[in-house]
């Protein structure tokens, strides 16, 4: 990978890890554009359909057992779990629910207002961010819940299970993966549900990235108090793909400008790894990792 360490927001770098963290990119990238033919991996072009602006990656090639994700958004895999499966790809099938959207970024909306345009401009970022881990992709078609979110009709629940189960049972030998409803977003609440009635027992931890740290903390508070004996947590080392994470993450430039804000996600990445003492780290360097859920069997907590 990279020559350079790679930034840390730890002391006097958490001042500059936002700006550091481009230009360790920039010079990945540059090293990218160097790579004989010859060398190991293969090369992709990705395209953030936002901005037009090129980036390159290594291919990665899926092998073990396949993973059916079912994502309520087009960029909730990337940002809880993208990192995973570039350290550790697998054949992909992923399932995004709430594609009828018109949320952006306040700075995109003068460019994309309609809803149908903004429908398309993220089903296209999906498409790029995907790319790399060779994933098969459905888009459902359900609109998105509009701010002030309320809670979901109960009803609701068994109504996305049934939708989604054609797709479990297309997948027979495939592991499903799903929010485990860390944020209080409804959509999100309302996938893991259905999710749980589908046979799912492992979940990404869904924190709201951009918003304030103040507002993960709380959710993060509320979802420890509804699922203390029901999730025992993980944590997945992604030192080694951070970059191509962060390359991925600029696919979805509809929802955060500028872009060098992306940064607060690997932050979270990076805190996650370092709350964790060296004895519990999946390795001893663990510089950044994500964390995921696995349903406690009934009767084991």
């Amino acid at each position: 990978m990279l020559g350079r360490p790679l930034p840390v927001p730890d002391d006097r770098g958490i001042y500059c890890f936002p700006d550091d963290l481009l230009a360790c990119l920039d010079a990945w990238q540059g090293q990218l554009e160097l790579r004989s033919p010859d060398e190991a991996g293969t090369i992709l072009e990705l395209v953030a359909p936002l901005s037009g602006v090129r980036y390159l990656i290594e291919e990665r090639v899926p092998q073990g057992r396949p993973v059916l994700v079912l994502e309520p958004h087009h960029d909730d895999l990337i940002l809880s779990a993208g990192g995973c499966f570039l350290v550790e790809p697998r054949p992909l099938t992923v399932v995004t629910v709430f594609t009828r959207s018109n949320s952006v970024h306040p700075d995109v909306r003068t460019r994309y207002a309609a809803i149908d345009e903004v429908s398309a401009l993220r089903a296209e970022e999906s498409r790029q961010a995907l790319l790399p881990l060779f994933a098969t992709h459905h888009l459902i078609g359900l609109k998105d819940a509009d701010p002030p979110y309320s809670s979901y009709h109960p009803a609701s629940i068994e109504l996305l299970a049934d939708l989604l189960r054609p797709y479990v049972d297309e997948n027979p030998e495939a592991e499903l993966i799903a929010p485990a409803g860390v944020t209080r977003h409804p959509d999100h609440l309302r996938l893991h549900q259905a999710a749980r009635l589908l046979g799912c027992h492992w979940f990404w931890d869904d924190t709201s990235f951009y918003p304030t740290y103040a507002a993960n903390v709380d959710d993060r508070h509320l979802f420890e108090q509804r699922t203390r004996g029901l999730l025992d947590s993980e944590v997945r080392d992604i030192t080694k793909a951070v970059l191509d994470k962060l390359i991925l993450l600029h696919m979805y430039q509809s929802q955060m400008q500028p872009l060098r804000e992306m940064y607060r996600v690997l932050r979270y990445n990076w805190t996650v790894a370092a709350s964790l003492n060296t004895a519990r780290r999946p390795t001893p360097d663990a510089r950044f990792g994500e964390r995921f859920f696995r349903a406690i069997p009934e009767g084991a907590a």
